[in-house]
């Protein structure tokens, strides 16, 4: 099958994916409330006792509030595939002169468009918090290809969630720990300030990383090996995520 004809495919499938999300904008609805929930507790309610180096706490915490947010996103990617999944979607797809990638990257593409719009939404609600940042283009393009390397890197862990998942619940559950995942970083506080077990844990895990990458971009700070290492995790969950799914699907469908 030519290249040509799965981005052909790809993009159909895409199409149809988005137009069920526009159709249904609670998604990105539900997807925003938690994260801005929590800026809103952590800003005016705990933000006063926490001392950061940043100026305004919602500077501070705003990274680790974006990948909750993207975390919250693709969850909704498991629970659509498993619904496509009981509905005999695949199945029928199957019958079809139709690139089998096409109808997962058409997923994970619709997962990284409204991820996309619920970032938007949340960066937004930031701004009016009083967020501010005097990073150029380069900085925020930085930041943006981070995000997009987390969200696919997500998206396909939630593709894996949702071919091997067994109920709705169960499909959207894999999200709980990666949406917990930040709260044990240093999203909220710096990590000098965390039991000597805790802080090791926080130190070695992925979000810690990405989390200091992306405020050191927009802060203007020196990024140091930090964006390296950021890059190294989303590649490398990406990498295995993606190799998971396919090998998943085609257990699954042959």
């Amino acid at each position: 099958m030519s290249l040509s004809h799965v981005v052909g495919d790809t993009a159909v499938l895409t199409g149809r994916s988005l137009r069920h999300v526009l159709r249904s904008p609670d998604t990105i609805i539900t997807t925003t409330v938690m994260p801005v929930m929590f800026m809103l507790l952590f800003v005016y309610v705990l933000g006063g006792a926490i001392r950061t180096s940043t100026g305004a706490y919602v500077d501070y915490l705003l990274p680790g509030i974006l990948l909750i947010t993207v975390a919250s996103s693709v969850s909704y990617t498991a629970y659509r595939l498993f619904l496509d999944l009981q509905g005999g979607l695949f199945e029928r797809f199957r019958s079809l002169p139709i690139a089998r990638s096409a109808v997962l990257w058409a997923h994970v593409l619709t997962s990284l468009v409204a991820t996309t719009v619920s970032v938007v939404v949340v960066v937004g609600v930031a701004l009016v918090m009083g967020f501010r940042s005097g990073a150029g283009p380069l900085a925020w393009l930085g930041v943006a290809g981070i995000l997009a390397l987390f969200t696919l890197a997500l998206t396909w862990l939630a593709v894996v969630a949702g071919l091997s998942a067994s109920s709705v619940d169960g499909a959207s559950a894999f999200s709980y720990p990666l949406i917990l995942l930040p709260f044990v970083s240093s999203a909220f506080v710096a990590t000098a300030t965390m039991p000597g077990p805790v802080r090791a844990f926080a130190e070695h895990q992925p979000v810690t990383p990405i989390v200091d990458a992306i405020r050191a971009l927009y802060t203007q700070q020196p990024v140091g090996a930090d964006l390296w290492v950021a890059l190294a995790w989303c590649l490398g969950i990406l990498a295995v995520a993606n190799l998971a799914a396919v090998a998943v699907h085609r257990r699954r469908f042959g």
